[in-house]
């Protein structure tokens, strides 16, 4: 499900950039809602080996991805709100779709 809302939020922010429409409370809406997400997906990946659902791939690696994501969207956030051109959303809508796939990288690295 998350993978697929970032998706949809980064070809949202996408289209508005290309429609030549700056940052608005839209884009920058999506993106935190994919924020949050990861916030909550961090929570769910510190809790679940405490209740028997350990990663079965290289844990390091599963917390450099997670927590590269985290601060991705953020900093693309910041960049919209200083720049304020339609160029911002493009660059929410392409760090809403790097995070679609480091999710799916993720999910391979706990699942391997």
């Amino acid at each position: 499900l998350h993978v697929m809302l970032a998706i949809l939020a980064g070809v949202f922010c996408i289209v508005m950039g290309l429609r030549k429409s700056p940052p608005n409370d839209y884009t920058l809406g999506a993106t935190l809602l994919i924020e949050l997400f990861l916030l909550a997906q961090l929570v769910v990946a510190l809790l679940a080996p405490a209740v028997g659902n350990p990663a079965t791939g290289d844990v390091l690696e599963f917390y450099a991805y997670l927590l590269t994501a985290i601060v991705m969207l953020p900093l693309a956030g910041f960049w919209a709100l200083t720049d304020r051109s339609n160029w911002s959303n493009v660059v929410l809508g392409v760090a809403n779709l790097a995070i679609a796939v480091m999710l799916i990288r993720m999910l391979s690295i706990w699942f391997a």
